[in-house]
């Protein structure tokens, strides 16, 4: 839980990760908190970018990971125990994801276009 000052208005002045003389402890989710974080770090409330951004780096550093093991350049034996695990994981749930696409496609089905039955509609 984070900790902040205010001043006597109630206007945060700080945050802290840890208790501090004079300091309040507050929900993640307070909403001075997160006007506090938006207006003193830019960018902060700009949206999901960076995430998105990170995720497409992952899975290019995972594709990466995968052509080098294929290729014999690098052992897979030679990441750490926990790399390893991470890595088994992704792939697992990959195959599993791949899995059901396959089973139920990607949501354009042609042999069946509700739009062209002349009865508008099952339901």
């Amino acid at each position: 839980m984070p900790f902040v000052h205010k001043d006597a208005a109630g206007k945060i002045l700080a945050v802290y990760t840890e208790a501090v003389d004079g300091g309040h402890e507050v929900a993640p989710d307070d909403p001075a908190l997160k006007a506090f974080i938006q207006q003193n770090l830019p960018g902060a409330g700009a949206g999901n970018e960076w995430m998105e951004s990170d995720l497409a780096l992952a899975r290019v550093i995972e594709d990466l990971i995968e052509v080098l093991i294929d290729k014999k350049l690098i052992m897979f034996t030679d990441f750490p125990a926990g790399a390893q695990k991470k890595l088994l994981d992704l792939r697992g749930l990959r195959k599993e994801f791949d899995l059901v696409e396959d089973l139920f496609g990607a949501g354009d089905d042609e042999a069946f276009d509700a739009s062209s039955s002349d009865e508008g509609g099952l339901l």
